[in-house]
């Protein structure tokens, strides 16, 4: 007889590895930029714009790759993602030092962000069928965890795989952790509930309860999406968002090693603290989300929870480089890339609570904003850097960051777009579910 069974933590914990991967196939290219800056003769705004590539492909697919998880289903388009992160990561190691190199890099920059596109929409659809409200908060924080490891283990394990075997082996490396972890992901997960043996009457009872209806409708109209009040806060925020973010995953090993002279050993080191941060933010704020939630409801769990942090996450980031010692200014840095990311999970939670039945799609409308903050970040950076000074890049991002946060002050997290354009699915109370 089967007993109680945990099986949507057990996906949220591959969806936890699946992000972990992915961020490695994305941040191992800065851990590598000095090396490869050298060997291709690029400058640093030359190399700025393959950065700049990975994010366009990652933002320009993130709106249809969500709704191709909502059509097809995350189970199996994860794992065809995972393959075509270990094609492209293993091909930015084969581009050839040929005056048209740059081109090369871009092309398979731009295809890597394009299959990266899927991962945090594919997740997010799983949490709207998988995950009952009162629990989201939790669950995508685990998720977004991942950012914060993968972004950490970058700096050791890519630095270890450069000094031993040179840069190009680091990539290959990267893209057979993805192989893996996407096979286990397609025979372990499935896209609902009600697919999976691996469900007991019990824990299939209790997502029922918490899953608001029309979940399982047919798709919303584009229209309905861009035109959605929550929605436009939520992508302008998470643009914002992500512009400071994106700092970390491009710039900030060059920066420790370049403009504030730290060596090849310390920078890894020290580039590890901002994915660390990210991590323990991402985990705490989904906890600290779901507990407040629970107590005073969605609009001070998710919407208070996340203007906070990304003020605060503000202040840090101000501070950083106003500091003399590289080492206290990297802590204070990385302080801002850990309070960023308290805020990571009330995005995801709120699109997924408003989305019902296109969780993938709504989440990449969002998430497409992020990544033109990043596709802005990593060109205009090293612009700033070298024209203003390497405080004022990071001065930029801190401003953002305080736009970011007064746009979730307008948030109205309990306002579902499907009750709003389909008012016969009318969901339950929000007290009902909290």
């Amino acid at each position: 007889m089967q007993g109680v069974t945990h099986m949507r933590w057990h996906l949220i914990v591959w969806l936890f590895l699946l992000s972990t991967v992915a961020y490695l196939d994305r941040v191992n290219m800065s851990i590598a930029s000095t090396m490869l800056i050298h060997d291709y003769a690029l400058s640093r705004v030359q190399f700025g714009w393959i950065l700049s590539m990975f994010a366009l492909g990652y933002a320009l697919f993130q709106a249809p790759a969500g709704r191709v998880a909502d059509l097809f289903g995350p189970r199996r388009t994860l794992a065809l993602a995972a393959l075509w992160w270990a094609v492209f990561s293993t091909l930015s190691s084969a581009v050839p030092t040929v005056p048209f190199a740059i081109a090369l890099f871009l092309v398979v920059r731009f295809a890597l962000g394009a299959g990266e596109a899927v991962m945090y929409p594919a997740s997010n659809r799983i949490v709207a069928v998988w995950i009952p409200i009162r629990e989201r908060g939790l669950a995508t924080g685990l998720i977004f965890t991942g950012v914060g490891i993968g972004t950490a283990l970058a700096s050791p394990l890519v630095s270890a795989v450069m000094l031993r075997y040179g840069w190009r082996a680091s990539f290959p490396v990267c893209g057979a952790l993805g192989l893996l972890v996407g096979g286990a992901w397609f025979v372990i997960a499935r896209d609902s509930p009600d697919e999976s043996d691996r469900v007991s009457p019990e824990e299939r009872a209790h997502i029922r309860s918490g899953i608001p209806p029309g979940t399982s409708a047919p798709p919303l109209a584009w229209w309905d999406i861009f035109c959605d009040r929550n929605v436009v806060l939520l992508t302008v925020s998470y643009f914002c968002y992500g512009y400071a973010a994106y700092i970390f995953f491009t710039w900030f090993y060059n920066y420790l090693s370049t403009t504030r002279d730290l060596d090849l050993h310390a920078s890894a080191r020290y580039a590890m603290l901002p994915g660390l941060g990210m991590a323990l933010g991402s985990g705490c704020g989904g906890w600290i989300n779901d507990r407040l939630t629970k107590r005073f409801g969605r609009r001070v769990g998710r919407c208070g929870v996340a203007s906070a942090a990304i003020m605060l996450a503000a202040v840090f980031i101000a501070l950083g480089p106003t500091v003399a010692s590289p080492r206290l200014a990297a802590v204070i840095l990385a302080g801002g890339a850990g309070t960023l990311y308290l805020a990571q999970s009330s995005f995801w939670s709120v699109s997924a609570d408003i989305a019902g039945p296109s969780a993938g799609a709504v989440s990449g409308v969002m998430n497409m904003g992020a990544q033109f903050g990043g596709v802005i970040t990593a060109s205009l950076t090293p612009l700033i850097g070298d024209h203003f000074g390497w405080s004022m890049s990071f001065f930029t991002a801190a401003g953002l960051c305080v736009v970011g946060a007064i746009a979730w002050m307008a948030v109205r997290p309990d306002r579902e777009i499907l009750a709003r354009v389909r008012p016969s699915l009318q969901p339950a109370p929000v007290t009902a579910v909290v």
